[in-house]
């Protein structure tokens, strides 16, 4: 995962996260971050600190990308990337459809239930397969929030708020640990990168 000091450049979206050099050309084995891999393909552009290095080429091996740079020509030169954030611009995100939002609009959310109880903030988001949860930290300690239409009654990232509907069992009581919430179904699911 990238260090913890590497955070994305302001104004810019991370989109793979570098391992390591590949080969002997300069070439980049990419963690993508993205669910859109049509973001690496040969002549696209993706940027590191807010510079621009255009695709020369992109191969997918074991589910992780290759990428040559444009200017990125030797092993040393790739190794000095590695750690680093791969980013576009917030300006190319793709539109997602209503009750879609990406990963990073939702980290940090303030929640709040529907009665007015502030929950704490969203610090995590666990991917199940048939809908995401929200990882909440705050007075009652961990709360999961599966992000179903029975729970999650609006997701607000302008006014940087989510409420939620008090359902039976997913509130533990104040200073316990909730347990995993049992609730399945379909709902709001997050992207994780443009």
């Amino acid at each position: 995962m990238p260090s913890p000091e590497e955070n994305p450049t302001p104004g810019y979206i991370a989109v793979g996260h570098v391992l390591g050099p590949w080969g002997l050309h300069g070439d980049l084995k990419v963690e993508s971050l993205t669910d859109f891999p049509e973001r690496f393909a040969t002549g696209r552009s993706v940027c590191l600190g807010g510079t621009a290095y255009a695709i020369e080429r992109c191969r997918w091996q074991r589910g992780r990308a290759v990428l040559k740079l444009a200017g990125i020509d030797s092993v040393t030169a790739a190794e000095a990337l590695h750690h680093r954030l791969l980013e576009v611009p917030e300006e190319e995100l793709r539109p997602l459809g209503e009750g879609e939002y990406y990963h990073f609009q939702i980290l940090g959310l303030e929640v709040r239930t529907t009665s007015g109880e502030v929950l704490g903030r969203v610090e995590q988001i666990i991917s199940t397969g048939s809908n995401d949860v929200f990882v909440v930290r705050g007075q009652r300690g961990e709360v999961l929030i599966p992000a179903v239409d029975d729970v999650v009654k609006s997701v607000d990232p302008a006014s940087g708020r989510i409420e939620v509907e008090a359902v039976e069992g997913l509130l533990p009581r104040i200073g316990r640990r909730a347990g995993r919430p049992r609730t399945p179904g379909t709902g709001r699911n997050a992207r994780h990168s443009p």
